[in-house]
């Protein structure tokens, strides 16, 4: 993935609105006006919401005549978690790290408490 479509990708994923409507389309495809009706906006806002989707290439839209339904396009998601597997990775060595230091720190409480 380059850099530039991780950048689009979380730019779309930085706006509740957009999350919320990626979160609909993973129970499979919908028309605008099924995405739209939660919202408390005009049809042209949730359009410029769908229309950074579709840039980002979360979503992808179709027509069937006067039919446009969206649906999910998880690919730049993958590629998010790939991305950030090299951080989960750290994160996940940092704790074990952590644990150790604090069961060593046990270790010796109780061995200063058990010898007085």
């Amino acid at each position: 993935m380059s850099s530039d479509q991780l950048s689009n990708t979380f730019s779309a994923l930085a706006d509740p609105t957009r999350r919320a409507i990626l979160a609909k389309l993973t129970t499979g495809e919908k028309t605008v006006s099924d995405l739209a009706e939660p919202f408390d906006m005009t049809m042209p806002a949730i359009t410029k919401h769908l229309k950074v989707l579709e840039k980002a290439h979360l979503i992808e839209r179709s027509k069937q005549a006067q039919y446009r339904p969206c649906k999910l396009h998880p690919e730049p998601l993958k590629d998010i978690d790939e991305w950030m597997e090299q951080y989960r990775q750290f994160f996940e060595a940092s704790f074990d790290r952590l644990d150790d230091y604090l069961q060593q720190l046990q270790s010796k409480s109780e061995d200063i408490n058990g010898n007085e």
